[in-house]
């Protein structure tokens, strides 16, 4: 069995969102029940994910990632700090996804 690459899945993420392929992420990196959770709302399942994340590019384009300045990640578990430039300013968001079978169960993200 392959070993989990939290880092290439993070950036294979990235690329994803970079490139607008938003139903592709969710399709390569969701479970269909998952759930994402924050402090202003919480999605579940594969086509309310789609949803989310088309409106949120759209309200955000353009996304940049400016820098990951925190990262960490075990087999099934990634937790990351980063700064982001969007069409509302710079900040920093975190993120911390629990994933079964290499594929995200629980998504848990936040903004300063």
């Amino acid at each position: 069995m392959e070993s989990f690459d939290g880092r290439k899945f993070y950036l294979e993420q990235l690329q994803f969102l970079k490139e607008n392929k938003t139903d592709e992420l969710i399709d390569a990196h969701y479970h269909d029940d998952a759930v994402l959770v924050s402090f202003g709302k919480t999605v579940r399942g594969k086509e309310a994910l789609k949803r989310h994340f088309r409106a949120y590019i759209q309200n955000l384009s353009p996304l940049v990632v400016k820098s990951t300045d925190k990262f960490t990640s075990t087999e099934d578990t990634i937790f990351l700090e980063a700064t982001v430039e969007s069409a509302r300013g710079q900040a920093r968001v975190y993120d911390a996804f629990v994933l079964s079978d290499g594929k995200i169960t629980h998504h848990f993200t936040g903004v300063i």
